[in-house]
């Protein structure tokens, strides 16, 4: 089974049948559909975003939707009450005007993971034509260290910035040997992001630099739902199995890469694995 951690609604027709069949002639069984985003001049409001969403997904087994909310909005609150309420299975989050570890996103984030929901956050440069990037570090999301109960992911490997991603889940791991009070868990994301002349180096850094790391990579395309490029996907799925084929990956692994870590996420599967932690400096 291969699950799609990252799928967009960006406009277009709202057909669920039709999606599953394009992400199926791509080899793909489904995968989180994130809704249409806040703040943009074209976005309807948070009720109309989520009815749209739920279009989509309803009926769909393996299509999980994911509400894409601004964290530090007057209303955020409320919003993650309605989502809930909908029946969303995560949400969708981008830094594009705010710290990570601003005080208002961070009671937002805490409401989210109370309700045992998981965040994707956007990570690395972003492409809005706007200052925006500097939010978007991964070092700022250590900030999430004081959320308790947190399951989040870091999209696209963080490019450019993927050493500092992978650094700063080792830092994750470390925290958990030395607090008790840590239970906020990271996942990587590894949609691209990372153009092809970087995806070897950075899946090998990923899986060769020592961390317990096996159990919190997500596979994504960020594709969108008016048209899912499944050519293009093909294309990237193959180039990322020569690579895994060429690292000594088994199967057992694949699996959990392209189906069972994002389960786990969602809270679908069993949510205890074992980890290695670290002490500074051991790879």
């Amino acid at each position: 089974m291969i699950l799609d951690g990252h799928i967009h609604m960006f406009g277009g027709p709202i057909d669920g049948d039709r999606l599953i069949k394009e992400m199926n002639e791509a080899g793909v069984d489904g995968g989180i559909i994130i809704s249409l985003p806040p703040r943009h001049e074209s976005s309807p409001g948070a009720k109309e975003r989520l009815d749209k969403l739920f279009q989509i997904c309803r009926g769909k087994d393996t299509l999980y939707p994911f509400f894409w909310i601004d964290p530090v909005e007057d209303s955020a609150p409320e919003q993650v009450s309605m989502a809930l309420e909908y029946g969303v299975k995560g949400f969708k989050v981008i830094c594009s005007h705010h710290y990570p570890g601003d005080e208002r996103a961070m009671k937002v984030y805490q409401a989210i993971a109370d309700a045992g929901k998981p965040i994707l956050f956007h990570s690395g440069i972003l492409w809005d034509g706007k200052f925006s990037s500097k939010y978007n570090r991964p070092a700022e999301f250590e900030a999430l260290l004081e959320i308790r109960n947190l399951k989040f992911a870091l999209a696209h490997v963080s490019w450019p910035w993927c050493d500092e991603c992978i650094a700063v889940y080792g830092k994750f791991l470390n925290a958990y040997s030395l607090r008790r009070d840590v239970t906020c868990e990271m996942f990587i994301d590894i949609t691209p992001g990372t153009p092809p002349i970087y995806r070897e180096e950075v899946l090998t850094k990923l899986f060769t630099v020592g961390y317990s790391i096996e159990d919190n990579i997500i596979y994504g395309t960020d594709c969108n739902t008016a048209r899912y490029n499944r050519d293009w996907v093909r294309e990237w799925t193959g180039r990322d199995n020569a690579i895994y084929n060429k690292l000594g990956l088994g199967s057992n692994v694949l699996d959990k890469i392209y189906s069972k870590n994002l389960m786990r996420f969602l809270g679908l599967i069993d949510a205890n694995v074992d980890k290695k932690t670290l002490k500074p400096g051991e790879n």
